[in-house]
């Protein structure tokens, strides 16, 4: 067994040796990447021939392999692993590919061209069925199957089924328009393709175990289903009833069923009987499904087979290996049980001597066909049937391959006329006894397409470029077979008719027209390069003496064999004959003597004499013989066969052509028959004609180049000049050109200036009223700020008003609670005066009744007290005034409070203020300076005044010292009856401390919670009354000019802060300004 490693070759030869007879696998493929990696292959498809298949592997990389050429290439690199393949489209240069992003896509092996990108299943792609047109196609996955238009790549259909139920399969079936779907719970529907109507539903069996269907097969006749799956047990079903027609039992090896195919073979019809079961132990086993026999297997447990393709023409079977590699096998070196031909039809009674007992007489029969002996009638001799002339010896000779017999097929021939068109080229393959030496063909192709037929569609231009390119091969594998077949011109004509009918096999059609040439056209090439005279003559001897009036009719008309024979005979019939009379003529040319096709050609003339007759001009007799006449096939052949038997054996053509001589086997025969100094001679003087030729093209292409350089230096002379005319009239136009376009750029300038000053004017305006807008826009900013800070200021002073209303309110509130305090006092001190005049007033009685006793003492102490009281009246108006200053100091001392606290306030306030005009802090600084300083004069001018009331109170208080002291040393005696003067206060002597003090200071240790005296003494009292009212009046009016002051201060001190607000603000709308 040979195995080739492609490696990262793209294309090159399957087998390097022609692989062994008798042998099941042909040879392995296998691929290795860098550092001896295996790339496995995964995936195989055959297209309609049989002859080629494609393989995928898992790098994306796919195949085509031609088995019959013994070539392989690379067409396409995916990028991604495939999961199916089809190669079987009606474009038989197409093919689809599905990958592992669930997309398919249709690659063009010749151009490696993508074709279309089909896209919808949301899973991988399992199976792709194409149907026998190769119009449509349905992938398969999971969840879904879909119908593709080939034609335009377009999704038909979709069949979308319940999450819970899924797809195992959706394929056509063959020859047909239904499709088959196979679902996970074993269910079998049949759908029409173009409705989608559902046709029928299989049944599947009830009882027994679930068999979990997983592999499908159909027979090529549609009318055969199996299934297996997670089982060893088939399921048959006939698709024309619709029933279950068998089970098949697997043997025990067998537990799960992974590939089911079935093997075609030529002669079934379609209604294939060989079944091939893939089963998880890697091995396909092989079985008739009608007699449940094993006929062979492939593959074993250490070489597994993972999946398979059989051809469509069932000669081969390609296998994917565990291992990734490819075995091709070869269906004819694993059994001889196929393709043999069906038993013929034709009983051959057999038999002894005449008076032999009719029970042995042997008669071979097929099981269709059965023959009964005659029965005998009592008065009536029996016929006895007498044997055939020939030997057993004749017979061993008349044998053929396949168990035939070529007597038995002429035999047949004679009663029909033809053979069955359906094993037509089996018979004759069978006649022709063909040795398929596949090695010498592949040593021919391999040289390659033959010189001689390079040009070969430019002579016979054929629209189908396949058979073009199989007559290209054809052709040239017998050029290189014999020089001869190179050099004669219609061998193009005998060889297309086998060309279109054996299209698929190359060698087999090779090899055909091989054993008509060697047998058929014996003695054509000896007057090579002219016609074969001698073959010629033989029509004429024969047409003399069959049809003299026919012949002297073409000599009279100057015609000659060349011109009515040769054209019947290069051609082979194929001009003058239909596709189906010239099959019918060539079964019985291929089943007698090679003569049998001059008598043909001799009876084509026989039968048409009438017409030719009537014909006269040369020109009618070529229309004749190079187009199809009206003409009965049956009659001619008949006519052939009359002539064979009945011409003379001194003329007849038998006697010069020897007999049939199949091709050997293993090597072709020499073909030696012609004249090889005259075909030598033709190819050397081919050869000089072609080496002149090439010399002759060679020069030509020299002389044209140099004709061509010329004629372009020519052109390019003629182009110079009319190039420098045109400059020389292009720049006087363009001068013209230019004082248009200097004149009008004059005006445009002009334009251009009046416009820039215009829209010079029209800037300054815009400017300008920008300007405008500008400084209205910071005026009105401006005029805003000053607003706001006027309003802030307005606010600040209608804040401070009302704060000094609500210290003024607070100042009266306390003078009118001081006032209440003043008047409660007053009654007090009337109270307590009335008290201690009462009290005095006792005492003085007591004293002036102890002063009656003393009467001389009163008088002699009379002006005394007299003098006394004067002082204590001027002590008490200076007690009283010391009080009223009191109070005023007292008053004094609360407002200087007051003013310091709305001094702090104040303060706090500025604080603020800076905090927010940190651009102004020097000019707040001043400000605060200059109010700390006045803020410090008037407290010094305070403490002044503190200090002078202290100096003040000294006196006083020395004083009232010296009052209290002589009124203890007074009696209270000498007080009594003394009358009381009030005195009146002088504002004046409000300055006097020298005599003031004593009384004040008296009275206010006598009476420590009086405040101040003002009013005088109830009338019925004799003591004196003291008057504040002017120490009061002057309270007032420093109280009121302190308050003017304190308002001139603020007024002050808010015009400076507006001041240097206003300032701020200007310095900060300058620098916006300059940052703007």
């Amino acid at each position: 067994m040979e195995v080739t490693d492609i490696r990262s070759k793209e294309e090159g030869k399957i087998w390097h040796r022609k692989p062994t007879a008798g042998k099941g696998v042909l040879v392995t493929v296998s691929r290795t990447a860098h550092q001896a990696k295996t790339v496995r292959f995964l995936h195989v498809a055959f297209d309609t021939t049989g002859d080629s298949f494609l393989a995928g592997d898992h790098h994306g990389n796919i195949y085509v392999f031609e088995i019959s050429r013994n070539r392989f290439r690379l067409v396409q690199k995916t990028g991604q692993a495939c999961t199916a393949l089809a190669f079987s489209l009606r474009r038989t240069t197409e093919f689809l590919v599905a990958l592992s992003d669930y997309t398919i896509k249709c690659f063009d092996k010749d151009t490696k061209q993508l074709v279309s990108w089909m896209r919808g299943h949301d899973g991988a792609v399992s199976s792709i069925s194409v149907h026998s047109s190769g119009r449509y196609a349905i992938t398969t996955s999971s969840d879904t199957a879909q119908l593709w238009d080939l034609d335009t790549f377009q999704r038909k259909r979709k069949l979308n089924i319940r999450q819970s139920v899924g797809i195992q399969k959706v394929f056509f079936l063959p020859l047909s328009n239904t499709i088959l779907s196979c679902f996970s719970d074993d269910s079998i529907f049949a759908w029409e393709s173009d409705t989608l109507f559902c046709k029928y539903q299989l049944p599947v069996p009830d009882c027994g175990p679930k068999i979990s269907y997983k592999a499908f097969a159909v027979t090529r006749d549609s009318k055969s289903l199996v299934a297996g799956g997670r089982s060893n047990l088939l399921h048959l079903w006939c698709l024309d009833s619709k029933q279950l027609i068998r089970v098949i039992q697997m043997p025990t090896q067998v537990r799960t069923v992974r590939q089911l195919e079935f093997l075609p073979d030529s002669f079934d019809g379609g209604a294939s009987q060989t079944l091939g079961v893939l089963s998880q132990d890697g091995i396909m086993r092989f079985i008739n499904i009608h007699t449940c026999k094993l006929l062979f297997h492939m593959g074993s447990h250490e070489n597994a087979i993972t999946a398979v393709a059989v051809s469509p023409n069932g000669r081969y079977v390609v296998a994917i290996m565990d291992n990734g590699s490819i075995n091709i096998y070869s269906v004819h070196n694993l059994t001889q049980e196929l393709n043999k031909p069906p038993p013929s039809k034709l009983g051959v009674v057999v038999g002894g001597e005449a008076d032999q007992d009719l029970s042995n007489l042997k008669v071979k029969v097929s099981s269709e066909v059965v023959q009964r002996p005659a029965k005998f009638s009592g008065m009536r001799a029996a016929k006895i049937l007498r044997p055939p002339p020939w030997s057993v010896a004749d017979d061993k000779e008349n044998e053929l391959p396949a168990g035939l017999n070529k007597k038995r097929l002429v035999a047949l021939l004679k009663a029909f006329g033809e053979y069955p068109a359906k094993y037509r080229m089996f018979v004759w393959r069978s006649l022709f006894c063909l040795p398929e030496n596949h090695a010498a063909y592949s040593s021919l192709t391999d040289k390659g397409l033959h010189s001689a037929y390079t040009t070969l569609h430019d002579k016979y231009p054929i629209k189908n470029h396949k058979l073009q390119r199989g007559l290209q091969r054809v052709l040239s594998a017998l050029a290189h077979w014999a020089a001869i077949f190179g050099e004669v011109e219609y061998l193009p004509l005998v060889a297309f008719p086998f060309v279109k009918l054996f299209p698929n096999n190359p060698m087999v059609c090779f090899e055909v027209v091989a054993t008509v040439i060697v047998n058929w056209c014996q003695h054509w090439f000896e007057y090579f390069p002219n016609p074969p005279l001698n073959i010629l003559s033989m029509v004429e001897n024969v047409l003399a003496h069959h049809d003299k009036e026919v012949l002297q009719h073409l000599v009279d008309c100057g015609i000659t064999s060349q011109l009515y024979v040769w054209p019947l005979l290069e051609t082979l019939f194929s001009e003058v004959l239909t596709r189906d009379e010239w099959l019918r003529l060539f079964d019985n040319i291929f089943s007698n003597h090679p003569s049998f096709l001059i008598m043909a050609c001799v009876a084509y003339i026989t039968c048409c004499r009438e017409p030719l007759l009537l014909c006269s001009q040369k020109q009618d007799f070529e229309y004749f013989f190079h187009h199809r006449n009206n003409l009965d096939t049956g009659a001619m052949i008949k006519e052939a066969y009359r002539l064979m038997s009945s011409t003379p054996s001194d003329i007849h053509p038998k006697t010069m052509l020897a007999d049939f001589t199949p091709l050997t086997k293993g090597q072709y025969p020499v073909f030696n028959h012609y004249p090889e100094f005259i075909v030598e001679y033709q190819s050397q003087e081919r050869e000089k004609i072609r080496l002149q030729e090439m010399e002759y093209l060679r020069e030509r292409q020299e002389v044209s180049a140099l004709r061509a350089d010329f004629v372009r230096r020519q052109a390019e002379e003629e182009a110079y000049y009319t190039q420098q005319e045109l400059l020389q009239k292009a720049k006087e136009q363009r001068r013209n050109i230019l004082a248009q376009e200097e004149e009008k750029l004059t005006e445009q300038r002009a334009k251009l200036v009046a416009m820039k000053r215009e829209l010079k004017v029209k800037e300054l305006q815009l400017l300008d009223t920008t300007r405008r807008r500008f400084l209205k826009h910071q005026q009105d900013l401006r005029a805003s700020q000053i607003k706001r800070l006027d309003q802030e200021i307005s606010r600040k002073m209608d804040l401070r008003e009302r704060e000094t209303a609500a210290a003024v309110q607070d100042l009266e509130i306390r003078q009118m609670e001081l006032e209440a305090q003043k008047r409660r006092l007053e009654q007090h001190l009337l109270q307590e005066q009335e008290r201690v005049g009462r009290k005095v007033e006792e005492e003085v009685e007591m004293r002036m009744r102890k002063a009656e006793k003393e009467g001389e003492e009163r008088k002699e102490s009379y002006e005394l007290l007299h003098s006394t009281e004067t002082k204590m009246q001027a002590l008490e108006e200076s007690l009283a005034e010391a009080c009223q200053l009191g109070l005023e100091s007292d008053w004094q001392r609360e407002v200087a409070e007051r003013l310091q606290q709305v001094d702090a306030e104040h303060e706090r306030k500025r604080e603020r203020l800076a905090k927010l005009h940190r651009q102004t802090l020097a000019k707040e600084e001043r400000l605060a300076d200059i109010q700390r300083d006045v803020a410090g004069r008037k407290w010094d001018e305070v403490m002044s005044a503190r200090a002078q009331l202290q100096e003040q109170r000294q006196p006083l208080s020395s004083a009232d010292t010296d009052v209290q002291r002589q009124m203890r040393m007074r009696s209270p005696d000498c007080l009594r009856g003394l009358p009381y003067k009030p005195a009146a206060y002088d504002s004046s002597n409000s300055a006097g401390p020298a005599v003031k003090p004593p009384v004040a200071t008296t009275l206010r240790q006598a009476e420590p919670k009086m405040v101040c005296l003002n009013g005088s003494s109830p009338p019925e009292s004799t003591s004196t009354n003291f008057s504040l009212d002017r120490g009061r009046a002057q309270l007032d009016r420093s109280e009121r000019e302190l308050l003017k002051e304190i308002r001139e201060l603020r007024q002050k001190l808010a015009a400076r802060a507006i001041e240097g607000s206003s300032a701020s603000s200007q310095s900060f709308h300058t620098l916006s300004s300059v940052s703007q």
